[in-house]
């Protein structure tokens, strides 16, 4: 994401969490005369952060740096949680600024050993925009063979939208989807200069319909641990833990593991596929065995 592309990103996601607000949310009288514009109106949103309409309006035009003060007024206004908030503060060039140019990036040695130890666990490594930089067997089995994906395309985001097996591998496909955007609108917070990161977002935009709305909505989210419902045509229907863990060695690269809890059916189907991948391997390396 760069200012070219998209302008005005402060703005958008200002006007999009004042948006999702009432004034009853925020301690407003309702008037109780329809409004014509949905939830606060700006001058509400300025009156509460002790700033004037029109500091306010073009602060949210994108013709008007803030200041800290006005920024964390605004995130108490707006009813913004910490995430949200340093969020802003990135669109606003507030926080450390991060390299323009990035070297391309390879998975961790260390995470790669780790990957090769996971037998019975599905796992990958993400990297930046979620690229998808390494997988083991069980993760090929469970998502998809990513050997087969172009390596430009070896993104989890453009796979979810894109590639027809994982969207049907998700029984609840829209709320994984729209956690998927809020993960890398976070992600495009951090950097805003990244081309990269443009030209992915750009081609979702263009080509999903359902990507450009929620990635209009500004909601942002963490990569941190979650559960999936997924129906797997061989292991069947699985409810899946999943965690995102941090690489000391470079915190751009997480470690993704999805496990079940012992003594499920979930649990058990895991390890079915297990044994299955492992048959796979083997007859794959021998093409006499059957």
């Amino acid at each position: 994401m760069n200012a070219a592309a998209y302008p005005n990103e402060l703005g958008e996601f200002l006007k999009a969490r004042r948006a999702e607000l009432s004034p009853r949310t925020v301690g407003l009288p309702e008037s109780g005369v329809k409004r014509r514009v949905k939830g606060l109106r700006r001058e509400e949103v300025a009156l509460l952060a002790s700033i004037s309409t029109d500091y306010y309006t073009r602060l949210e035009q994108g013709r008007r740096q803030a200041s800290a003060p006005v920024l964390d007024a605004l995130a108490r206004v707006l009813l913004l949680d910490d995430e949200e908030r340093g969020y802003m503060l990135e669109l606003a060039g507030k926080a450390a600024a991060h390299p323009r140019r990035q070297a391309a990036q390879t998975v961790q040695p260390q995470l790669r050993r780790v990957l090769d130890e996971l037998t019975t666990s599905p796992a990958l490594v993400l990297g930046r925009r979620m690229d998808i930089l390494a997988w083991n067997p069980m993760a090929a089995a469970l998502l998809t063979d990513f050997s087969e994906i172009p390596e430009k395309h070896r993104n989890y985001a453009w796979l979810l939208f894109s590639h027809p097996a994982m969207k049907n591998l998700h029984k609840h496909w829209e709320g994984v989807a729209r956690a998927c955007v809020a993960m890398l609108r976070r992600e495009a917070g951090r950097n805003p200069q990244d081309q990269h990161m443009a030209r992915l977002v750009g081609e979702l935009s263009l080509t999903d319909d359902d990507f450009r709305r929620w990635w209009a909505d500004h909601h942002i989210a963490s990569r941190t641990r979650g559960k999936k419902t997924l129906r797997h045509p061989i292991a069947g229907d699985l409810t899946l833990d999943w965690d995102a863990l941090s690489c000391a060695g470079d915190p751009e690269q997480q470690l993704v593991v999805w496990t079940a809890e012992p003594g499920t059916p979930s649990h058990d189907a895991l390890r079915l596929l297990a044994s299955w991948t492992a048959t796979t391997d083997r007859s794959a390396a021998d093409p006499g065995r059957t």
